[in-house]
């Protein structure tokens, strides 16, 4: 073990030591993907993002992007492409096509080591590109303190202009916000009884400042929302895949099928096509509100009533697996 020298008196500090990344995670796709789909947190921290990573290896044409998720803060679609090894251009071909087949908000690169003209082609890009694509590179290392166990070091080399300011920005916004502070604690409230039941919907642990909780479906574009608005509580599935066309169909398909979705629910839903934007949804609602705190556990009671009625529901039109994630 490394250690800095120190005089008569002064305390003994060992050295950080780096670890080869190859040591903890041998294989890419059997090692690194998996354990960063269980610790999103390592990557999201290093990001400003919340980060909620739903499946590996997702089909995208003939290939397979590394991992897909949501940023929870903004509901934005998040790709992730793997590179235990020095960026190189094939990885950056895979990037791009990866990109265009999923239309996602948030594209990133995990390597090793970025070459120069690799970190600069994720710059060129982000300058060509507006605010509905950001693109970033992250340098993904091992290291360790003495005997202690090896600790993941994600650095941020790539990133959108002025990406750290509007971060900080609306962190400060978010927590100067006391409704924003009353929503974390009542989601915070509500995922501790999902973890306390089993319920597997999401794998986060931490409330956030906003007023809805998004929770993968499992299929790519289709999330189950809790949330609160102007007319109260909502429970939903949302369709939101990038193509429009793909979500009316999705829309048109239980349509097809409400009279069994409702029975099956226990009561009338609302099938809304939100005309004017890429999504819609399939709700119920009731009256509520965030700053009713007395009432928070009955509304915590009603969101997971639902969700557990709904995702039965629409099991058998999309194949979702009520109550567990595949």
């Amino acid at each position: 073990m490394a250690e800095e020298s120190a005089g008569p008196g002064l305390p003994h500090l060992a050295r950080l030591e780096a670890v080869n990344a190859r040591d903890v995670w041998p294989h890419e796709a059997h090692d690194f993907t998996p354990w960063l789909l269980a610790n999103p947190e390592a990557l999201g921290d290093a990001l400003g993002m919340d980060l909620e990573l739903s499946a590996a290896e997702h089909p995208v044409g003939t290939f397979a992007l590394d991992l897909i998720g949501v940023d929870r803060a903004t509901g934005e679609m998040v790709i992730i492409e793997n590179q235990l090894a020095p960026t190189d251009h094939v990885h950056l071909g895979q990037l791009l096509t990866y990109a265009g087949g999923t239309d996602a908000v948030n594209v990133i690169w995990i390597a090793t080591r970025f070459r120069e003209e690799h970190r600069a082609a994720l710059d060129w890009l982000n300058t060509r590109t507006d605010e509905s694509t950001r693109f970033f590179g992250v340098e993904v290392g091992v290291v360790r303190i003495g005997s202690s166990p090896p600790a993941p070091l994600m650095r941020l080399v790539a990133q959108p202009n002025d990406w750290g300011k509007s971060v900080k920005a609306k962190t400060q916004a978010e927590g100067g916000s006391s409704k924003g502070q009353a929503y974390q604690k009542f989601w915070m409230q509500m995922l501790a009884e999902l973890s306390g039941r089993q319920l597997n919907w999401t794998r986060s642990r931490k409330g956030l400042m906003q007023n809805w909780l998004a929770m993968p479906s499992g299929t790519t574009g289709i999330t189950f929302n809790c949330s609160f608005g102007r007319s109260g509580l909502c429970s939903e599935i949302f369709f939101e895949s990038p193509d429009p066309a793909v979500n009316d169909a999705r829309l048109a398909a239980a349509q097809a099928k409400r009279e069994l979705i409702e029975r099956t629910y226990g009561g009338p839903l609302t099938f809304d096509p939100l005309i004017g934007k890429k999504g819609c949804r399939i709700a119920d609602h009731r009256a509520g509100q965030i700053g009713l705190t007395e009432n928070w556990q009955e509304y915590v009671e009603w969101f997971i009533a639902c969700q557990i009625r709904l995702r039965m529901a629409m099991s058998d039109v999309f194949g979702l697996l009520p109550g567990t994630e595949r």
